[in-house]
């Protein structure tokens, strides 16, 4: 298989000070100190053990996310991404994310990410108040452009008023990207089973589309769900997994997803418990994914995107001929969900509002 997609990189830090009541990522609150050199001697490990899989490609973005990788010391996060280089080659245009919380701590080591390689930060807006709006806008001062701002809206007994003016004040400090989604608790959620009063479904609809609205009149184009940027600031390494690309994924719980020259697609889960991470050889999982559950997956990455879909990707990252799913495509141009042309296919409002009723079309 000569076209191979994409290569990015994500790094799973698992820690976090305290562990937010709704969250269901891979995360462990740091109760005493954290071996950093250990588990990142671990993460250089682990890479070295995937970097066979991915046919001597270069790296074109990089995500480190957790947990809170801001609790690494700077020299650490350094340390790191200079030791990576030495491992597989990064692209001189790479994008590098870091995921960070808006603290006085951690703005601290903004400067020093910069130089050490970091040209984006995601930052977690989980309640907005004017002491984080201040750090926010010191960040001007660090001359650093590309920021991405996440914050929820239909947060319990949050307003609508509530959750527009949350919005505009993100809104006013101009970041050039904005993630705004909805509060969702899994079942697996300690606080799914607690009587909390959520947003009624008219009420969330309300924040979903004033919030849209208020975003666009910015400057900001909706490019993905729940996904805003101004131009040319689109997430690359988003972008790479909604466009079925590959990704090695090293740390405690990451997932990977490696083509092989063979059209074989593997996919990789990491040991999730730091402890059984460093004492083991770090992975949980390894597969190659069933044919049939190849256009599932495509779709159910490329569908988030608003975007045309090139039909000639799907044979080129799948291997599979586009006839085989002529009937799966008939049924979704029928129920409204896609649009379809010689050269590409394209979601359209319905499909995109009924998502998971669209993508259980493609479902064997």
């Amino acid at each position: 298989m000569t076209n191979l997609p994409k290569l990015s990189l994500y790094i799973h830090i698992p820690w976090c000070k305290k562990i937010c009541s709704y969250c269901d990522f891979n995360v462990f609150q740091k109760n005493r100190k954290i071996e950093e050199d250990k588990y990142i001697k671990h993460l250089l490990q682990d890479l070295k053990n995937d970097v066979v899989l991915s046919s001597k490609r270069k790296i074109e973005t990089i995500f480190i996310g957790g947990g809170s990788p801001g609790l690494f010391k700077k020299t650490s996060i350094k340390y790191l991404l200079d030791s990576i280089k030495e491992i597989i080659l990064i692209s001189k245009s790479a994008e590098i994310t870091i995921e960070l919380n808006p603290t006085i701590s951690e703005l601290n080591k903004f400067l020093h990410y910069k130089y050490s390689g970091i040209n984006r930060f995601s930052i977690g807006i989980h309640n907005v108040n004017n002491n984080q709006l201040k750090i926010l806008k010191n960040l001007k001062n660090f001359t650093i452009k590309n920021v991405n701002l996440n914050l929820m809206y239909g947060l319990p007994q949050q307003t609508l008023k509530k959750s527009l003016l949350d919005l505009n004040k993100i809104i006013d400090l101009n970041s050039k990207h904005i993630s705004w989604y909805p509060f969702y608790l899994e079942p697996k959620n300690s606080l799914y089973y607690k009587k909390i009063k959520l947003p009624d479904h008219d009420i969330m609809w309300n924040m979903y589309k004033k919030g849209e609205q208020k975003l666009k009149k910015a400057g900001y184009t909706k490019y993905a769900i729940s996904e805003y940027s101004k131009k040319k600031y689109k997430c690359r390494h988003n972008l790479n997994y909604w466009r079925f690309g590959d990704y090695l994924g090293i740390g405690c719980g990451a997932h990977g997803k490696i083509t092989q020259n063979n059209g074989n697609i593997i996919r990789t889960i990491k040991e999730k418990n730091p402890k059984k991470f460093m004492y083991t050889n770090y992975i949980y999982k390894k597969y190659i994914v069933p044919k049939h559950q190849l256009p599932y997956e495509f779709f159910s990455n490329y569908f988030r995107l608003y975007e045309q879909i090139p039909k000639n990707n799907f044979k080129k990252y799948t291997s599979i001929e586009e006839y085989t799913i002529q009937n799966e495509i008939k049924k979704s141009i029928s129920q409204k969900y896609l649009i379809e042309t010689k050269k590409y296919w394209k979601t359209t409002k319905k499909g995109k509002l009924f998502l998971d009723s669209f993508l259980k079309l493609f479902i064997k």
